[in-house]
């Protein structure tokens, strides 16, 4: 009987290898070029990058096992009671606005979490376009999106010159959406490891660029600057911090903007508005927070004062609307940033999933549509 349970335990480890090494979605390894990048970068050590600032989620056994049973028993509110309504993008409407002049003015596009379509100086790019249906590597397992549709589907998107990505996390890095875009893609900008994943999904390695903190790059005129976040990365079961994260920085002539990415709290945010700043727009994550893991997710309040940290002018909050990855009320990331900026005197603009915001105007969407849901 022992030897029958432990050759059943080794053929269901030998098929979990083979699962993890054959499963494309859990992408792919960094080369020898990268590796030899990574290991000259003061942001990595023993093989894995690291935090400025300790970011560890030190939770003990009983402490995790708390929160399993947390996410077991649910909370009712923490997705909508029904599907979310967005704004449709007419796909014809943006093919008249291919190679538009670099004076017109820039734009925004939320689709929901930390997904967002950007339209800066005539130049069209996505910012971590997560456009499946569940942050999952088994999506028909994972929790579904909020809302039934999207703004536009990838299909119907005209070409995209550039796509962004912040790190390699199921809900900013999405295998599918990626196997979608990719021959409508110009350029990819990635932090350091990300390619990899890229290339075993078909991306050409020539239209990849991985960037390390604080490295910079003019493309079709638009600085782009891959700046600091305190999160970590990882796809697998390990691997774990084997790729970078990060924030980008996007200077156009009609806009300045800064994306967040995935962060905790700290005084990177300063020392980017120190370099970068100001900005006309931030997009600033608020959502998917705990006390027990602020290390890594801001908590709504700390979203404003980043806001501020980088000297931003309007902040759109992100990382919510879409999925439930915490514990907390769907509606809880935006209400606390709406408190919060109000005490400040900050402006935050709240657009519908799928509404363009123009970028520049001083007239911005602060409709509070969530309340109906």
């Amino acid at each position: 009987m022992t030897m029958f349970i432990l050759a059943a335990v080794l053929v269901i480890i030998i098929l979990l290898v083979l699962f993890l090494s054959i499963y494309p979605v859990f992408g792919g390894k960094p080369g020898e070029q990268t590796l030899a990048r990574m290991k000259q970068s003061p942001h990595y050590a023993k093989g894995k990058f690291v935090n400025t600032l300790p970011s560890a989620m030190s939770m003990s056994l009983r402490e995790n096992l708390a929160l399993l049973m947390e996410f077991a028993r649910g909370n009712k509110e923490a997705k909508p009671e029904r599907a979310l309504a967005v704004e449709p993008i007419d796909a014809h409407s943006l093919r008249e606005t291919e190679g538009t002049s670099a004076d017109v003015r820039a734009k925004v596009t939320w689709f929901g979490h930390s997904a967002l379509m950007l339209e800066l100086d005539g130049k069209r790019l996505l910012l971590d376009p997560m456009l499946g249906r569940s942050p999952s590597p088994v999506p028909w397992i994972g929790g579904r999106r909020f809302s039934n549709d999207l703004p536009i589907e990838i299909e119907e998107l005209p070409a995209i010159d550039a796509v962004l990505l912040s790190h390699d996390h199921y809900d900013h890095l999405d295998y599918g959406s990626i196997k979608r875009l990719k021959d409508k893609v110009g350029r990819f900008f990635v932090p350091l490891g990300v390619a990899a994943h890229l290339e075993r999904w078909g991306v050409a390695p020539d239209r990849i660029e991985e960037f390390n903190w604080w490295e910079e790059a003019v493309w079709e005129g638009i600085r782009l600057a891959c700046t600091p976040a305190r999160h970590f990365s990882g796809r697998g079961i390990t691997g774990r911090n084997g790729t970078l994260w990060c924030s980008w920085v996007l200077h156009g002539q009609s806009a300045r903007i800064f994306f967040s990415g995935d962060s905790g709290y700290g005084p990177h945010f300063r020392q980017i508005g120190d370099k970068f700043g100001p900005f006309d727009l931030t997009l600033m994550e608020c959502g998917q927070y705990d006390e027990r893991w602020a290390a890594i997710h801001m908590l709504p309040e700390e979203s404003v004062q980043a806001h501020q940290d980088v000297n931003g002018e309007v902040m759109i909050p992100i990382h919510w609307g879409a999925f439930r990855l915490a514990l907390h009320d769907w509606r809880d990331p935006v209400e606390r940033v709406i408190k919060k900026a109000k005490e400040q005197s900050i402006k935050i603009a709240t657009p519908r999933i799928g509404e363009p915001v123009q970028i520049g105007t001083g007239i911005y969407p602060t409709n509070e549509w969530w309340r109906s849901y």
